[in-house]
């Protein structure tokens, strides 16, 4: 594929509920700009842009692809996205890279919230957008009803039809295009053929296009005074007036037709040319002294490049997506990472189709091509001329919130677990892992539990055999009273023995405190060398637990008295009576359990306020307050023990059909409740039994 000039891309992303038809509409735009010569069928799993073996198993898009097209006399960069919210990350990346959104809507089914989630981050960002009304062809197929929802539950722009179709479901045969008031029929291969308007469509198509003339006397003073005269607009007006306010982001077209039939996807190519914007605007980031800088989306300025993805190929390796902001980037040359502080060497450039590689000479600012085998560069690092440094704002992500214990099956899984993860991190920045030294254990956070299921599949392949398993909460002990207790520890078996003799004090602390040690031991009756041994002996004990193995916190011990041998005594008799007089005294002083506590802010749709609450109060949460924050949405404040919140994320989307979203925050710690408190010991201990 040749290298085009800026005014000639146009990007745009294809974003919308899982199984809205995205895939199918990508492979569509494929073939019928001539890209491929046949045209691939999800259910076959022989699509360009689902090639990954789970998005072929699972008939379901798992990564984004790029699929670039060639159309008239301009490059479009159509990504395809996942519509399963598991994967939000590569949607993200996707809305970074592009200035325009694609949202592909089922005409045969409800508005679903895949589509209100990305309407929403369309909307924040003001993105010039097309609805593409999609399966027209399908039963039950409603065009008309799917613009009533949209009208009333997409907040923000209002969503205004450009077409309407002739026929709906087993008699859609075309399209009426509202501006040019035109009819066209599709040919088996997607070729648009204009034909006469359906005599009974007359009515409707004066109805919704005096609704579309109205839109576009909007875009200015002008065109409002002249439409208020003349109550009319010329063809041209109309035209203009639209392309301005959907550029704006103020009014979003509405396009229909059908995927797999190729119906009316030329006249979306079309639409995407006319009403999504060339990459032309000013990019602005942080120059290295900490100000605010831009730079011009001119091929001929200094390059600063974004990597909006990272995927692995089994023969190239880490293959890097990137996103050319401004400049020219050619093969060969040395860019810098300011993020990193290092340099990379770009080696040769190609664009990817699906999984198809074609190596291009250079890429023009506003273009999207991948370079391999990057040394350090990761997804959301900058790469820019190391002349004219300057750092990209970072790619925003979802929070990883919903954690399992990953386990490897055997030691040589094990052996190859830790390298494999950095792999699938590399590619999905969401994906976190971190060791727990409370736990023992490795957690493995994410966005869902699909990803995290997935994650095992990848791993599987990949000759790593692991399990995952619900992670143990952090559990602490404290004591609530107060004690003396004196601990000796003596032991002669011929030769030198061992003797050490303390007298300790225990007591609770405030939470938080931590653990405080004192020396008031008066008169010598335990060197000064022996009483740092006392304090290790009683923080190892502590380490241990006393209820049900979990650290102990906020404890005062103070030694104030004590015995020792001039020959038998040493630093390991007084870690050993230390221990002791810890473990014997701490079940003298009512020990509790401590639960670690969590704070949680929930944002949901008011009409789904009721049974969140419910929820939290269930999961023994205090809810703290309720303020609302914009589009019907309200944010819930609680206190929850992390215990009751492992499956979260699961819950509260089963609760709002995928409309909630949460946040977690540690708070604190406090005493668990009478029946916990038994439980957690009672696993404990038949764990240890084990």
């Amino acid at each position: 594929m040749k290298s085009y000039p800026t005014e000639q891309i146009r990007n745009v992303g294809l974003f919308g509920h899982q199984g809205a038809g995205k895939t199918s509409l990508a492979e569509a735009v494929l073939y019928v700009s001539g890209a491929i010569d046949r045209l691939g069928k999800v259910e076959e799993g022989h699509t360009t842009t689902d090639f990954d073996p789970d998005e072929i198993k699972r008939q379901m898009t798992v990564f984004s692809a790029l699929a670039p097209i060639e159309w008239k006399a301009g490059k479009i960069n159509v990504l395809d996205t996942p519509g399963f919210f598991d994967f939000l990350s590569e949607s993200l990346g996707a809305l970074r890279a592009t200035e325009g959104a694609i949202l592909v809507a089922a005409a045969n089914s409800a508005m679903e919230v895949g589509l209100e989630k990305i309407w929403d981050l369309t909307e924040e960002r003001s993105m010039p957008r097309i609805l593409f009304v999609n399966k027209m062809d399908k039963e039950n197929a409603d065009f008309f009803h799917l613009m009533d929802e949209c009208a009333e539950k997409l907040h923000g722009a209002r969503v205004v039809p450009v077409q309407i179709p002739i026929g709906m479901a087993e008699t859609f045969q075309g399209i009426v295009d509202l501006v040019s008031q035109k009819a066209y029929t599709f040919d088996a291969k997607g070729k648009p053929q204009e034909t006469a308007i359906p005599a009974d469509l007359q009515d409707t198509l004066a109805t919704w296009r005096e609704k579309l003339v109205e839109e576009a006397a909007e875009a200015d003073d002008a065109l409002t005074e002249k439409y208020l005269e003349t109550m009319e607009l010329s063809d041209e007006e109309i035209h203009d007036g639209l392309v301005r306010r959907i550029k704006s982001g103020s009014i979003v077209p509405a396009l229909c037709g059908s995927s797999t039939s190729l119906k009316g996807i030329p006249l979306l190519l079309d639409a995407i040319l006319e009403y999504i914007p060339a990459p032309i605007a000013e990019v602005f980031g942080t120059a290295p002294d900490g100000q605010e800088t831009s730079r011009p989306a001119d091929s001929k300025a200094p390059l600063a490049a974004l990597i909006f993805k990272t995927s692995s190929d089994p023969y190239v390796g880490k293959i890097s997506y990137m996103r050319v902001y401004s400049g020219t980037l050619r093969p060969d040359t040395v860019l810098h990472n300011p993020g990193r502080g290092e340099d990379e060497k770009i080696g040769p450039l190609f664009t990817m189709r699906g999984k198809h590689q074609d190596k291009v000479e250079q890429a023009y600012a506003g273009d999207i091509v991948a370079v391999g085998r990057l040394g350090g560069s990761a997804t959301g690092d900058t790469l820019c001329d190391p002349a004219n440094k300057m750092q990209l704002p970072t790619l925003e992500l979802p929070e990883s919130f919903f954690t399992r214990c990953i386990r490897a099956k055997s030691k040589a899984d094990e052996d190859k677990l830790s390298a494999n993860l950095q792999r699938l991190m590399q590619e999905d920045p969401t994906l976190k892992v971190k060791r727990l030294d409370e736990t023992r254990e490795t957690i493995l956070s994410g966005v869902g539990d699909v990803q995290l299921d997935l994650c095992v599949e990848r791993l599987k392949r990949l000759g790593v055999d692991v399990e995952l398993s619900t992670p143990k909460v952090p559990y602490r002990e404290t004591l609530s009273g107060k004690t003396q207790q004196v601990a000796r520890h003596k032991k002669q078996s011929g030769g030198r023995g061992q003797f050490a003799e303390v007298h300790v004090e225990l007591s609770g602390l405030p939470r938080g405190e931590g653990f405080v040690f004192e020396d008031a031991i008066v008169g010598g009756a335990v060197s000064k060398n022996f009483i740092p041994a006392v304090e290790k002996g009683a923080r190892k004990a502590m380490e241990e637990g006393i209820l049900a193995g979990y650290q102990v916190v906020d404890i005062k011990m103070r030694l104030y008295d004590g015995k020792m041998h001039e020959v038998d005594s040493s630093d390991m008799a007084f870690q050993i009576a230390g221990s002791m007089a810890f473990k014997e005294g701490a079940l003298k002083c009512r020990p509790v359990l401590l639960e670690p506590i969590y704070n949680v802010e929930v944002l949901v749709p008011e009409s789904f306020m009721g049974d969140v609450i419910g929820d939290l109060n269930s999961k023994r949460g205090r809810i703290l307050g309720m303020e609302p924050t914009g589009r019907n949405l309200q944010c819930i404040k609680a206190q929850v023990p992390q215990a009751e919140m492992l499956r979260y994320a699961i819950d509260l989307r089963s609760i709002t059909q995928g409309r909630g979203q949460f946040s977690l925050k540690f708070s604190h710690y406090e005493e668990a409740p009478p029946q916990v408190s038994e439980q957690v010991i009672a696993d404990s201990r038949a764990a240890a039994a084990n």
